[in-house]
């Protein structure tokens, strides 16, 4: 209802200073061409008849015909430029914008809904992101793709769900069933198979261990993030706050629930701290463009920050080099998260590991430096205090 007072005020106003200009009282102005025509003859009539250039009669007549003329001018004149012409001119003006304002409102507008400021839309979208469909709903409406090509293994796997029926704590038959099921397109067996796997690890279950848990759902949910899936990415980061495959899938998540602009900062630190060939990069680089325009934020690829980590390639070269290549590859890495950290900040678990990285670089001066400043950055975060006080005991520093 607020939106239509305030539209109809914004046209009230907008008419009423048209009605205004239009109603206003102006000098008068010049007459018509035709009417100043007629004024000259009357006056010419008059000089001649003075002169005594024209008989009295002929006069006479002459100026009775201007005299009408001018009158029949002045009439028109005054109905073009009267109170009922201007009154004409507002309608002309009203009636089109209004009717060009309702008729584009109800073209793309949505008539007939409340207001919705922003805190209340966010509130909606998190409740029905809440309230989304379960993974076992969203796997009912997605076909099973299950290769039957190669019997051998299709066999296998067969005997294998038989051994494993009767031996719930087998931690490598249950893995085994992992690598077969995902390898037949059986993501359902292959996700139930790593829950197993992770409740047999319990405790000593890693961030990797439940991130592939929450791929292999998405994956059999076609695409989508259950709540299942969210749990366990959660879980995922929580044990391991740098997981690039956790990251990406939260992501994932809040961009598929109405969250673009959360989306996007995730992406967005998620390409700063990875390597080159990490395999989320394609995916976020595939929607990250789509995703920051409906955050409010449009931006290039080009414009994203760049990938920091070494490629695979760098990680297999540095092994055959000699220990002081390794430590001076090492130290350029280190230098640039330091110059990154510096120039655009960074998450927790960047500075803590730039604090581990010049511990075990023996560069206890700069580890000290750098602790001493995410502790200001992060005053007011209990968790990344105990995260950073975590790295400042493996860098040896005294507290």
């Amino acid at each position: 209802m607020i939106f239509w007072i305030v539209a109809a005020l914004i046209l009230a106003v907008c008419i009423t200073a048209i009605t205004a200009a239009l109603l206003r009282d102006r000098p008068a102005a010049p007459g018509a061409p035709d009417v100043e025509i007629y004024r000259d003859q009357l006056a010419e009539l008059e000089r001649d008849a003075a002169r005594g250039t024209l008989a009295p009669e002929e006069a006479e007549a002459a100026r009775a015909e201007v005299a009408r003329r001018l009158l029949a001018a002045d009439r028109r004149q005054a109905a073009a430029t009267g109170p009922g012409a201007r009154w004409l001119g507002i309608g002309l003006v009203a009636v089109p914008v209004v009717a060009v304002s309702l008729a584009t409102y109800l073209a793309i507008g949505a008539p007939g809904y409340g207001d919705m400021p922003l805190a209340g839309r966010i509130e909606r979208i998190d409740t029905a992101r809440r309230a989304r469909p379960s993974q076992e709903t969203a796997e009912v409406a997605v076909p099973e793709q299950i290769d039957t090509s190669r019997p051998e293994i299709t066999e296998m796997a067969g005997q294998l769900r038989e051994v494993l029926a009767g031996r719930h704590d087998d931690l490598r038959g249950w893995e085994l069933a992992v690598t077969t099921f995902s390898g037949l397109g059986d993501m359902r067996a292959a996700w139930r198979a790593q829950d197993r796997v992770v409740a047999i690890r319990d405790d000593d279950a890693t961030g990797e261990d439940f991130a592939v848990l929450g791929e292999l759902m998405v994956i059999a949910a076609g695409g989508y993030v259950s709540p299942e899936a969210e749990r366990a990415f959660s879980e995922a980061v929580r044990r391991d706050p740098e997981n690039g495959l956790a990251r990406y899938y939260a992501g994932l998540m809040y961009a598929q629930g109405g969250r673009p602009d959360l989306a996007f900062r995730l992406w967005q630190r998620l390409v700063a701290d990875s390597a080159p060939d990490d395999p989320w990069l394609e995916p976020i680089y595939a929607q990250i463009e789509e995703v920051s325009v409906r955050a409010g934020d449009p931006t290039a690829l080009d414009e994203l920050p760049q990938p920091s980590g070494p490629t695979g390639a760098d990680i297999a070269a540095s092994a055959a080099m000699t220990p002081e290549d390794r430590v001076a590859m090492i130290g350029g890495m280190v230098e640039g998260l330091a110059t990154r950290l510096a120039t655009e900040g960074g998450p927790p678990a960047d500075w803590a590991r730039l604090i581990t990285s010049f511990g075990v670089l023996g560069r206890t001066d700069d580890a000290a430096a750098v602790y001493a400043e995410a502790k200001s950055v992060f005053a007011e975060s209990p968790d990344a205090l105990d995260l950073l006080a975590q790295a400042a005991d493996d860098a040896g520093l005294a507290r």
